[in-house]
């Protein structure tokens, strides 16, 4: 997305903001496309994706109003599609967790074999309670950081999928997946 996008964009939020509906008709044509790829990419499901999409703009809609800075109207959509997805996937039970392996290095579009190599941590795993509390010390961590490591590692997204999706640098990637590994292992290693 262009610079001269982000701008209109942003008009458009002011707009909306403001009270005009056909701005808000204006917004959603702008950004629709892109909140649909992502849901259809993190759900796997077209129709969960469009349901998801509804949920995304009621939401939108109804707290527009909070948003202190209109130029972060993307990132701000980001984070409500994300958080959304998330709920869809948690609702319906959506996701296959691959086991992680933290050590890897972030230059390799694979992954390898069990988290930490270390026998102790396999059972992290085994139980559905498991892999929820994996999911939540994920969800603590930076915004953009929780992205990449979910999209990296639960949808098996590679490095370009995952920058051109969040509209962001293929290095932006490597490094968010690089800190929240980082953050991850500390967390995980206290346990």
């Amino acid at each position: 997305m262009s610079s001269s996008d982000y701008r209109y964009i942003t008009r458009l939020a002011v707009r909306v903001q403001a009270g005009d509906s056909n701005a808000f008709a204006e917004l959603y044509a702008a950004t629709c496309q892109q909140q649909y790829r992502f849901s259809c990419r993190y759900l796997n499901n077209t129709a969960l994706a469009q349901d998801a999409l509804k949920e995304i703009y009621t939401e939108a809609l109804k707290n527009i109003a909070k948003l202190n800075e209109p130029s972060l109207i993307i990132a701000w959509l980001n984070q409500i599609n994300f958080r959304i997805c998330y709920e869809f996937q948690k609702k319906y039970r959506l996701h296959r967790l691959r086991v992680i392996d933290l050590n890897q290095a972030g230059d390799t579009d694979s992954l390898a074999g069990d988290v930490f190599h270390d026998d102790r941590f396999d059972d992290l795993f085994s139980t559905e309670s498991s892999r929820e509390y994996l999911m939540n010390q994920i969800l603590k961590l930076p915004f953009s950081e929780a992205q990449v490591v979910i999209l990296w590692h639960f949808h098996h997204m590679k490095y370009g999928e995952i920058a051109q999706l969040m509209n962001i640098r293929r290095s932006s990637v490597k490094r968010h997946l690089a800190e929240g590994r980082k953050r991850l292992e500390k967390i995980l290693r206290q346990i």
